[in-house]
């Protein structure tokens, strides 16, 4: 079986792409076997390339975000460079765009401009807060979102809020473009119709903040800002062991408790304690219950706390740092890390988490900006000379 039999091997998305969300999306959809035409500005390209240089001198966002691509440099301001966009849209399935508010519509590429002038297109639009109401015309990034849709005020120590340590709104978004445009491939499959495809940051994550929101709102506060605590839970969370490291575990239900008490805590009369008797009874005396888990947790090392649950059936784990998780076994033994190829080096990238038995897995190189500029345009009919001349001209 080769690449050329992966689900989405005979559909072509051209993306005007930049930093996450919309790569993202992409990035998954050449996963299958898309062909995606990445559209970069000439000379600059995708401002994620600048992120960083840790990576062989290159982003750590765009190694993530770009491999499987073809990119293409293209100034889509200039006429000639907005007629070759036209000439790519003219035989792709799907458009995805996440430029600045109001930007697509200027350039002749909003939904309803695009949709009569090819009727078989997908776009799919990826904005900050939506392209209609009050913050329509407000630019959104990542922090500015986790801080709008109130995940900050969760996140951190009752002392200080704290980001999510990755951009989980962009990577909310572009996880509902991607699931919004096999919805509509699939529809436009089965039924002929089209359907554009939105997505925004910010409607995104609230969809994430339900669990909260229900809270919230019917219980009259919002869940406390407790590190690594639960807050709705109890136990769950991380406690220090004696030789200075962390194990983190969760009790879900009455047996877990039950068998927490009896055979880790040694303290079989807790099951029945009033104080501890059912969850919302352990949420609401936490200090006490913390307070006994920390004196038991003081007399053991780590590797015997993680046996001793382990052995009594209750869900453990050390809390990793980075170079753990890339070293974890579970990766090593399912051989989840291949190689990918970027300009000048070979990297390891996790392969897609979703697998499809039988198919083989796309894991094609990271382009360098503008590296398809001249294939794709000779395929659409220039030749050496007018290449050059937009060349010249700053248009490619």
């Amino acid at each position: 079986m080769t690449l050329h039999e992966l689900p989405l091997s005979d559909i072509t998305v051209v993306s005007l792409e930049q930093a996450v969300a919309a790569p993202y999306a992409t990035r998954q959809l050449a996963d299958l076997g898309a062909r995606v035409i990445k559209l970069e500005r000439p000379g600059e390209g995708d401002f994620a390339r600048r992120y960083d240089t840790t990576v062989h001198g290159h982003s750590s966002y765009f190694v993530w975000l770009n491999r499987s691509k073809e990119s293409l440099t293209l100034d889509v301001k200039d006429p000639r460079g907005r007629e070759i966009l036209h000439q790519l849209l003219d035989g792709a399935d799907v458009f995805v765009q996440n430029l600045a508010p109001g930007a697509a519509d200027r350039l002749g590429l909003g939904v309803d401009a695009l949709t009569e002038r090819y009727p078989r297109l997908i776009p799919c639009t990826i904005s900050g807060y939506g392209t209609t109401g009050p913050w329509a015309d407000r630019k959104a990034y990542d922090l500015l979102v986790q801080c709008q849709t109130g995940l900050v005020s969760l996140t951190g120590t009752a002392e200080e809020t704290a980001r999510v340590g990755i951009s989980v709104a962009d990577i909310a978004a572009g996880m509902y473009a991607y699931t919004g445009v096999l919805t509509a491939l699939y529809t436009r499959a089965t039924t002929g119709r089209v359907h554009p495809v939105e997505v925004s940051l910010f409607e995104a994550l609230a969809e994430w903040m339900g669990q909260p929101a229900n809270y919230t709102r019917y219980g009259g506060s919002q869940p406390a800002r407790i590190g690594t605590q639960h807050a709705t839970i109890a136990p769950y969370g991380a406690f220090a062991t004696a030789d200075g490291k962390q194990v983190l575990f969760s009790i879900q239900n009455e047996r877990e408790w039950a068998a927490l008490c009896t055979g880790f805590l040694l303290r079989p009369a807790l099951t029945d304690d009033p104080r501890f008797a059912t969850g919302s009874d352990r949420v609401a005396h936490r200090a006490e219950l913390n307070a006994i888990i920390t004196e038991r947790f003081a007399h053991s090392d780590a590797e015997d706390i993680l046996k001793d649950l382990e052995d009594i059936g209750i869900a453990c784990a050390g809390v990793n740092d980075v170079e753990a998780f890339l070293n974890h076994p579970v990766l090593a033994a399912r051989n989840r890390w291949h190689e990918v190829t970027v300009p000048g080096a070979t990297v390891q990238a996790l392969l897609p988490p979703t697998d499809l038995a039988g198919l083989p897995t796309r894991m094609d190189p990271v382009p360098a900006i503008g590296e398809h500029t001249n294939p794709i345009l000779t395929d659409l009919g220039l030749s050496p000379t007018e290449i050059d001349a937009l060349r010249a001209d700053g248009v490619v």
